[in-house]
């Protein structure tokens, strides 16, 4: 089965990373932007298969998301490794560990966002449930523009168990949760730690909650009560980059 990626970043970055992945490359018809020409030269300097099409057909396969003229379609696979890779990419961890664990995120845009702050802040590695939650897709990888395919993504079986795992190999636990007693700012974020984010809208599950070693809030002046929780991992990894400095 083949799966959609589409847009210059999510492209770019799919043929850096996993170009033995992609079996077809679609560009849009009549389209001379420099990005894009700058694109399909890289394309063919693979040794790529190329096909010019009309637009209609990019916003089929895209499914109404921004192609910007170019759609990949590559071999599908459910996410970057496999639950079984996941002592190997901790034992890979650069020094102090940073982990980002996502409990339950649904929407592939809040995903692919968070996907993008972890690249950004320096995070090793992503791990969320491979149930009710959302996987890597083409809207995920194209919101993400091209984190998707820098930052290792491991979806498991058991989130209670991988949270475990972290603890035995030295990794402490942080929470964030609205009802926390402590301030995230009070919290040292210097050591090897995993961020825990909940799902949108409902946070961490009681089990999630109970495996943390510390749970932590953002601190809110105004009216609303809780931020997106891609705003929120972007807020949260960025305060350990800044203690970390």
């Amino acid at each position: 089965m083949s799966d959609q990626v589409y847009g210059l970043h999510a492209v770019q970055s799919l043929l850096e990373r996993r170009a033995a992945d992609i079996e077809l490359l679609l560009v849009q018809q009549g389209r001379q932007d420099k990005r894009l020409q700058q694109l399909i030269a890289q394309i063919e300097n693979a040794g790529l298969s190329l096909q010019i099409v009309p637009r209609e057909k990019l916003d089929a396969l895209a499914a109404g998301g921004r192609h910007q003229g170019v759609v990949a379609q590559v071999s599908e696979r459910e996410s970057s490794y496999s639950e079984k890779q996941l002592p190997e990419l901790l034992a890979q961890l650069a020094p102090p560990a940073l982990i980002l664990v996502l409990d339950g995120v649904t929407d592939p845009h809040n995903l692919g966002a968070c996907l993008r702050s972890a690249d950004a802040s320096g995070v090793g590695l992503v791990i969320a449930p491979k149930d009710k939650s959302a996987s890597l897709n083409a809207t995920v990888r194209k919101v993400a523009c091209g984190a998707a395919e820098t930052v290792p993504f491991v979806a498991v079986t058991n989130l209670a168990r991988t949270l475990k795992q972290l603890q035995e190999a030295g990794v402490w636990l942080v929470g964030l949760a609205g009802e926390a007693e402590q301030s995230l700012y009070d919290v040292d974020l210097r050591g090897p730690i995993a961020i825990v984010m909940g799902a949108e809208g409902a946070g961490l599950r009681r089990l999630t909650r109970e495996n943390c070693d510390y749970l932590a809030k953002l601190p809110m002046a105004g009216a609303v009560s809780s931020l997106n929780v891609s705003v929120a991992t972007g807020v949260v990894l960025f305060e350990v980059v800044r203690q970390r400095r």
